[in-house]
């Protein structure tokens, strides 16, 4: 289940980023979570955005900045690249041999986008000083957590997840 509730959290920050007026983009194809979608309990949503909050927080201070937003974002576009790259190279390999012909080798090029704060600044910092505090961010997070828990039991239920989208 905590699989499913990073994806969660991920897909805000996604959502924020993609939110940008990033120039020269396609827009990215609309992300959901797969039918084996399990409700989420707002404690656990927390505890997962909590830990989110402290992968960006690179000094521990509990306040995220523009610098730190964007080191997060340089972090986790470089794994997605290097996943990307090797797919491409087993997509590539087709004899399987381990070795790619230099045409081969020359499609595998594959640049992460350059980091952008803004979506992730503009949407959590609340008093628009430039860094995004723990109550800034679980304020909006919890918002839209909020919004989606229709039954305010505390839990995103599966047929809530799906009613917002997230979930076919």
């Amino acid at each position: 289940m905590n699989r499913l509730v990073t994806a969660f959290i991920a897909m805000g920050l996604i959502a924020a980023t993609n939110a940008s007026a990033q120039p020269a983009r396609a827009p990215a194809p609309a992300r959901t979570v797969k039918s084996t979608a399990v409700p989420v309990p707002r404690t656990t949503f927390i505890q997962t955005m909590d830990s989110e909050f402290r992968k960006m927080d690179a000094n521990k201070n509990n306040i995220v900045t523009r610098i730190e937003i964007e080191q997060f974002q340089r972090a986790a576009s470089a794994v997605e690249a290097q996943s990307r790259v090797r797919a491409l190279f087993a997509q590539l390999d087709t004899d399987r041999s381990g070795h790619l012909s230099p045409a081969e080798f020359g499609k595998m090029a594959a640049t992460p986008p350059p980091p952008n704060a803004a979506p992730v600044l503009g949407q959590a910092d609340l008093n628009r000083d430039g860094t995004i505090t723990l109550v800034e961010y679980r304020t909006v997070k919890l918002a839209n957590f909020d919004r989606m828990d229709t039954d305010k039991d505390g839990i995103v239920s599966v047929a809530e997840m799906k009613a917002a989208g997230l979930v076919r």
